[in-house]
């Protein structure tokens, strides 16, 4: 893909997706489900902050394995 396609692309998923799961809920069942409780707050900021590190991670061993010349690259 082109990288203009590969953004419509990633435009129109990240539509379809966030459309599918606003509509997948209700939010005062789900509500009444989590409580007054922070907990569910505390577990989905836990796991935040895993997938943002595992990221940053991901993106380093990237870019090393790039420098190494072990995943080519091509500029736009």
């Amino acid at each position: 893909m082109l990288p203009e396609e590969i953004v419509r692309y990633a435009r129109a998923r990240s539509w379809s997706l966030a459309r599918a799961h606003a509509r997948s809920g209700d939010r005062i069942a789900i509500a009444s489900y989590l409580g007054r409780s922070d907990r569910s707050d505390r577990a989905t900021a836990t796991f935040a902050e895993a997938y943002a590190e595992q990221n940053e991670r991901d993106h380093d061993s990237l870019m090393r394995a790039v420098k190494d010349g072990r995943v080519p690259v091509q500029e736009a």
